[in-house]
């Protein structure tokens, strides 16, 4: 069979008119909504857990800051372009029993907090809620 095995059209050609492109579309769509859904349901599992975590506070050290940022481009109208861009904010605390704890914190939160400040850390889950520097 060659390449015009399928009533004279390429296998392309009866994929596409054929009803393959639905079929394609469709899988695609169902990805994307699916990976939204997943999403979701993780952001909403993960709020549970914490909601349901008790309140600790515990002697900590500020060991570690970091920021992650992402940059967004963005077309508008006519030939503009811009860009965005988003920062996120983590401190990691090391308790007494030398465990260590990432937590987000918030960009007013990070500025505060200093690599070597000790105090009481104050959380739920994975959710921070507060530093009493001594």
């Amino acid at each position: 069979m060659g390449m015009y095995g399928f009533g004279g059209m390429g296998f392309l050609d009866s994929f596409l008119f054929g009803g393959g492109f639905q079929i394609l579309f469709f899988l695609i769509f169902a990805l994307v909504i699916g990976l939204f859904i997943a999403t979701a349901v993780r952001g909403i599992r993960q709020w549970h857990r914490n909601n349901n975590s008790p309140r600790l506070t515990v002697d900590a050290a500020v060991v570690a800051k970091r920021t992650e940022v992402s940059h967004h481009h963005h077309s508008g109208a006519g030939n503009a372009h811009y860009t965005t861009s988003s920062t996120w904010y983590y401190v990691t605390f090391q308790v007494e029993s030398g465990d260590r704890l990432e937590l987000p914190v918030s960009g007013r939160e990070y500025g505060l907090l200093v690599e070597g400040d000790r105090g009481c850390l104050t959380f739920q889950g994975t959710r921070y809620l507060g530093f009493a520097q001594r």
